[in-house]
């Protein structure tokens, strides 16, 4: 196989060297997200390590500190690696993206402790998440750009869909690893070594994707990354601002109630519905079982009945069922039927996740199209995802709960009458 693909080429792939290319960019994907996420679910036995207060909490809203730092690295990873992609080609892009994944997460793996360098090795673990951040940020725009790309026309809905697949697999994976140690050491021991297990893991599947990126092929030639408009953010916002405008304002809504049936879930669940720890996590790890699945089947769906109408009808039912459905939950005493409603829930997102970077690339044209994927995503995702779980637990503890219900319904609303207004994405002519 040549070095570039073109657009003809493309056509005559076959049906494993699509596969094999599909697989190679989604690897990533998966562990970028496992990386990302083990921190989260490692934070309770090793934050004593780096912040040795007397006061638990004090030590997990340090630890949080540094997340919701890498969760803001994002966007500047977006403009980063939007930018790499499109002036040096999709493949060294994504080969940088998860190298540094590789290395915050070896990174934190080996930190000494408090105990041992002081105020050092908690300046060390929120370097290590800001590179891990800036990785996360410049992984989705290009390996979406990259997959939409690759994909077999006609059948792209159901290829790109993939890139969820291994997200969520990405933190089902990262649960599995922790309640696997939790079962083979004591409490002590998480605490004091094993905690760092999982980041060695990370590190090694990093370095699995690596050798999978490295015999992959660029779907952009010499000529397209040598334009002056190629990476270009003056160029994404002068000629494209409709379609980046277009994408924020989808994206704003998609985000926000994917959080909220996701990684907020679980704490509503408990704190709300009024489960116990483990009742919620058995029910949410089942639920994103089957939100994973769904992926390709709503991926398939949109090549039937269009990008367009699939962020419409994600749009309109989710502003339509968000206030019934959190409202039902609220209420709920059987196990069985939460995990109903949250995956009737997640089937109106995956209207939208399982098309997300797909519909973002069909926007934008070759020379700005990670960038304009990655920055766009990057920004409505940092602002409306990454704040969810702060703002619902505000209205909450505001005696307000339910109107966090209607500021999801309404940013949905908005994503139905963005979704209604922007052209239709597969006519454009812009992904060939």
């Amino acid at each position: 196989m040549s070095q570039h693909i073109t657009p003809q080429e493309i056509e005559q792939l076959t049906p494993s060297q699509r596969i094999y290319a599909i697989v190679g960019a989604s690897s990533g994907n998966l562990v970028e997200w496992f990386d990302f996420y083990i921190y989260s679910f490692c934070a309770l036995y090793f934050s004593a390590a780096f912040f040795p207060s007397g006061n638990p909490t004090t030590q997990l809203l340090n630890t949080a500190g540094i997340f919701a730092a890498g969760f803001l690295m994002r966007p500047i990873g977006g403009w980063m690696f939007g930018r790499i992609a499109d002036r040096y080609g999709r493949k060294n892009s994504m080969l940088i993206s998860v190298l540094m994944m590789c290395g915050g997460s070896l990174m934190i793996a080996v930190l000494p402790t408090y105990a041992q360098i002081g105020t050092a090795a908690p300046a060390l673990l929120l370097l290590a998440r800001l590179f891990q951040g800036l990785s996360v940020g410049g992984e989705y725009g290009t390996s979406a750009t990259y997959m939409s790309e690759v994909a077999q026309p006609g059948r792209r809905g159901f290829f790109a869909s993939f890139q969820y697949v291994t997200l969520i697999g990405g933190q089902l994976l990262a649960l599995l690893v922790l309640v696997v140690l939790q079962q083979l050491l004591t409490e002590a021991e998480l605490k004091a070594w094993g905690w760092r297990i999982p980041f060695v893991l990370g590190a090694c599947a990093a370095l699995v994707s690596l050798y999978l990126r490295r015999s992959l092929t660029e779907t952009t030639n010499a000529s397209e990354r040598k334009r002056k408009e190629a990476g270009s953010v003056a160029t994404l916002l002068k000629d494209h601002r409709r379609a980046f405008i277009t994408v924020l304002g989808f994206t704003a809504g998609g985000s926000l109630i994917f959080y909220t049936f996701t990684t907020y879930m679980q704490k509503y669940l408990v704190n709300t519905v009024g489960m116990d720890t483990k009742t919620a996590s058995a029910i949410m790890t089942v639920v994103l079982v089957i939100y994973m699945c769904l992926q390709p089947v709503f991926g398939a769906l949109s090549d039937r009945i269009g990008r367009k109408t699939s962020m419409m009808w994600f749009g309109g039912l989710a502003a339509i069922a968000t206030v019934p459905i959190m409202t039902a939950l609220r209420g709920v005493a059987s196990p069985v039927m939460a995990g109903i409603l949250i995956v009737c829930a997640l089937a109106i997102v995956s209207l939208y996740t399982s098309i997300s970077g797909l519909i973002k690339a069909e926007m934008f044209p070759v020379e700005v199209r990670a960038l304009g994927v990655g920055l766009s995503y990057a920004v409505a995702n940092a602002i409306f995802g990454g704040s969810a779980e702060y703002v619902a637990l505000w209205f909450k503890q505001a005696g307000m709960e339910s109107n966090f219900y209607w500021y999801v319904s309404v940013m949905c609303a908005i994503s139905f009458i963005v979704s209604l207004r922007m052209p239709d994405p597969t006519k454009s002519g812009m992904l060939k």
